[in-house]
């Protein structure tokens, strides 16, 4: 053998010997000689993979970035900034700047490559501008669910393919698994491990195509080892908080944001007796009556009284409660319906006034979309699920009615707070199958 080949298969042994001591956290019971021969399999078969991992400046994809060195990968960490403009942010909130200064403090405690790509005019035109359209209309939409199918899994997605990534990963409390269907490969979006941070939710509408790229590194943990593992291997964002408020924009007041497009508008605020929802809501669950009991009851301002003003009907969602400042009740009111054409919202008093609940709601067919695209519902199909219709909300029993004009989804019991713009998500079991946005 010539001396130069000798040297590289050396290197190559050493290179998997280290790799193998790496991976001690994973199998502390064994010896590394007694590592389960699949386990040596699929580590040899990710070296020489690539990862770019979103790096965010958190501790969820700090530790999934240990994580995937620790399995293996070549990993790549990218940081992106999507939003400069600080209009209506909450003091004490941190900078991008500030995120990608700790993005690269890990990155450089890790060993990995730093870059940061701005993608602010593709999040402004794909969610921002999203998001004021559809409250011009009094729709709520979910900035969290439009930041990933528009930016983090497509136009961040196509900016890791360019440094040649095999995968993308990012810090999100899921898991991903995949089978072979009739020769074709099928990837399950699955809920993570930790009930209390799974976040299944903000990647329903995710497609095959993105799925077969992503890797989900601290799914199958909880939120308190992921903090014990980010203290262990002394990572600079052990104890950092985590971000709230709208995706990638922060903690924001959101009337203040929303003004920068939309203007203030005095209207009328309508107090709705609960006598008289409970008198409308008296219908039979039978497809005839579908409409009635999956759209949002339409109020008119002969069906309550005056009890004060707004500044804009499009500044409030059914089921608020902060900003009326409306006094003289025994029990909170709260947002029951909204009307932008009139400029008129609706309240009712108490947490059990019966507006405030729905047994059922509507999807358009062009607002459907299915993860799992192989269980796709026929015309006229009938199927149970469990769903939600809100982050963190406990999946609830449901049947779904696929129909000419969409799907209708009516529930085991009726939900508070059902509101157009939001997404409703299905699952069967952990897998989440598919999602739309409420009519």
């Amino acid at each position: 053998m010539k001396q130069g080949d000798c040297n590289r298969k050396q290197r190559r042994c050493k290179t998997k010997k280290n790799h193998l001591k790496n991976l001690r956290p994973l199998h502390p019971e064994l010896p590394i000689s007694e590592f389960p021969p699949t386990f040596v399999a699929q580590l040899l078969d990710k070296m020489g993979k690539k990862v770019v991992i979103g790096l965010s400046g958190g501790v969820d994809s700090s530790v999934a970035a240990y994580l995937l060195k620790q399995q293996g990968y070549d990993v790549i960490a990218l940081f992106m900034v999507n939003w400069h403009d600080r209009t209506g942010a909450i003091t004490g909130g941190c900078t991008w700047e500030d995120d990608a200064m700790i993005a690269e403090m890990v990155a450089k405690k890790l060993d990995m490559p730093f870059h940061i790509v701005d993608l602010s005019k593709d999040y402004k035109t794909r969610v921002v501008d999203y998001m004021f359209d559809e409250y011009s209309k009094g729709r709520t939409p979910n900035p969290d669910v439009l930041c990933n199918r528009e930016i983090k899994f497509d136009i961040f997605m196509d900016e890791c393919l360019k440094f040649g990534a095999d995968y993308v990963a990012t810090g999100h409390y899921c898991q991903k698994t995949e089978f072979e269907q009739e020769g074709k490969t099928i990837y399950q979006l699955l809920a993570g491990e930790d009930n209390n941070k799974d976040q299944s939710y903000f990647l329903c509408q995710l497609n095959q195509s993105q799925l077969s790229k992503a890797l989900f590194p601290i799914g199958h943990i909880d939120k308190p080892e992921v903090r014990k593992i980010a203290a262990e291997q002394d990572l600079p964002t052990a104890a950092r908080k985590d971000s709230q408020g709208i995706c990638f924009v922060g903690k924001v007041d959101l009337p203040t944001f929303l003004q920068q497009q939309l203007e203030p508008k005095t209207g009328n605020v309508i107090e709705v007796p609960a006598e008289f929802m409970a008198k409308k809501k008296s219908v039979e669950k039978t497809p005839d009556n579908f409409k009635k009991l999956c759209f949002a009851y339409p109020y008119k301002p002969w069906n309550g009284k005056v009890i004060g003003e707004h500044r804009g009907a499009h500044f409030y969602t059914v089921g608020q409660r902060k900003g009326l400042n409306i006094g003289g009740h025994d029990e909170p009111l709260f947002v029951v319906g909204t009307d932008v054409s009139r400029n008129i919202i609706y309240v009712g008093e108490g947490t059990e006034h019966p507006g405030l609940y729905r047994p059922g709601l509507f999807i358009t067919n062009e607002e459907i979309h299915w993860i799992r695209e192989d269980l796709k519902m026929e015309l006229g199909e009938t199927r149970d699920y469990d769903v939600r219709i809100r982050y963190r909300q406990p999946l609830e029993k449901a049947t779904l009615y696929q129909q000419e004009e969409g799907i209708y989804i009516l529930f085991e019991n009726e939900q508070r707070g059902i509101t157009a713009g939001q997404f409703a998500a299905w699952y069967n079991g952990k897998e989440l199958i598919g999602s739309g946005v409420i009519s």
